[in-house]
């Protein structure tokens, strides 16, 4: 006999609900896999039209470009239609963009299916975040986020490999193809997955009084929301660093330690691909650590965020070798401990209407000062000096990153106790 105990804060069953999760993981693989596997195929695609690697670097920014644009309105049709509905429909979207792109024959057609691609994924992110935060109780919310998130660097390094390996094999073209169809099938299963009711957007005030949210009202729930807002770019300064690893660590191994191109990037993957270990590792920490400590969940990524700062600092300045890798990899797990608490902490104060409308916010501003700008910065810093100087900057981005992380703890607990307390119900 199952104890009811075990229930408890469920929307749905704990078997209903975790069935809910896995879609949702391997939704979340499935759009970095989409992502990301044009990356492995460059030389191939640009063999066969000759394009251009400022070309090929556009075939990754369409994706984020129409994120960036698509993202928060498509995060307010989550909040006020259906999640389950629009995750579906989206996934839906992306996964034939991508076996569009095996159908293209030049660069601006491959070009606008890579724009569509984001399309799709814009609302992706928020929408599950939304979802997450619905099935799960709060004290388990930053575990599960953290698990969740897990999906982002096993996806792109799933991507990275199929795209080699399909590319040598079989040609470019029929990779695009063969990773759209697992992607799709899980899409339509998504579709049939139940929801929950769309939560009515109004809170209660000093009267005890029902009131309607007016949108002066929905821009004051994030405006008067200290916490929430340091998050978002503290969020926005890690993933600048992320991103400009991902991108350019490679070539520090490259003409920094002189390694061989191919098992530079093995390394700088390696690195980067140890997130599986940190988000997880985070969640579990951050939950555990809040049922004393109530901010844990922004204490936590100020803490490991610091860290991370500490040893990409020793890595890039006062060691060399073996020992200069084993820091790499140690700061790879750490620097990623921060996504579930941060994650969690866009959802747990904020009404529970307008929870994919926070992650999309925070989407935008990761994308808009972190993803997209981070590889123009340390680009530039490298043109103008080299790749050792300008990758020198991102230990002093984490510790502005770990302040911003550590201001918002301050005003953590006295936001929770802003939020509109609202039972979700199965619709």
């Amino acid at each position: 006999m199952k104890n009811p105990d075990d229930q408890k804060g469920y929307l749905f069953s704990k078997g209903y609900s975790n069935y809910v999760f896995v879609l949702l993981f391997l939704l979340y693989m499935f759009d970095y896999i989409d992502r990301s596997i044009v990356t492995s195929m460059f030389t191939s695609i640009e063999a066969d039209w000759g394009i251009s690697h400022t070309q090929s670097g556009l075939l990754v920014s369409a994706v984020y470009w129409a994120i960036v644009l698509l993202t928060f309105p498509v995060s307010l049709l989550v909040d006020r239609w259906s999640r389950t509905k629009t995750i579906g429909i989206m996934a839906i979207l992306w996964s034939l963009a991508t076996a569009l792109c095996a159908l293209t024959g030049n660069f601006v057609q491959l070009f606008m299916a890579r724009l569509l691609i984001g399309v799709g994924e814009a609302g992706y992110a928020p929408g599950g975040s939304a979802m997450i935060s619905g099935l799960y109780p709060i004290e388990k919310r930053s575990k599960m986020m953290g698990i969740w998130n897990a999906s982002i660097p096993l996806g792109t390094a799933i991507g990275v490999l199929l795209g080699g390996i399909i590319a040598t094999r079989l040609g470019w073209k029929h990779a695009f193809g063969l990773v759209a169809i697992p992607g799709l099938f899980v899409a339509i299963l998504f579709l049939f997955v139940k929801d929950y009711k769309t939560v009515d957007l109004s809170f209660v005030d000093k009267a005890n009084k029902k009131i309607k949210m007016e949108k002066k009202d929905i821009i004051k729930e994030f405006l008067t929301k200290p916490s929430v807002i340091f998050t978002y770019f503290g969020i926005a300064a890690v993933v600048f660093v992320t991103t400009s690893l991902l991108t350019w660590l490679a070539t520090y191994f490259q003409l920094v330690r002189e390694v061989p191109q191919e098992k530079a990037g093995t390394m700088a993957s390696a690195v980067m691909v140890l997130a599986l270990v940190g988000a997880p590792l985070g969640g579990i920490l951050t939950d555990r650590w809040r049922r004393k400590q109530i901010n844990a969940r922004l204490l936590l990524p100020a803490i490991s965020t610091l860290l991370s700062a500490v040893l990409l600092f020793v890595a890039l300045y006062l060691v060399k070798g073996t020992v200069q890798y084993i820091i790499f990899l140690l700061m790879g797990i750490c620097i990623m401990v921060f996504i579930s608490g941060a994650s969690a902490v866009t959802q747990d104060v904020i009404h529970p209407g307008l929870r994919a409308t926070s992650y999309a916010i925070a989407v935008v501003v990761q994308n808009l000062l972190g993803s997209s700008t981070a590889p123009i910065v340390i680009g530039k810093i490298y043109d103008l000096s080299n790749i050792k100087t300008a990758l020198a900057i991102l230990p002093f981005v984490l510790v502005i990153g770990s302040f911003l992380f550590y201001l918002g703890s301050r005003y953590y607990e006295k936001d929770m106790d802003k939020v509109t307390k609202i039972k979700l119900e199965v619709a």
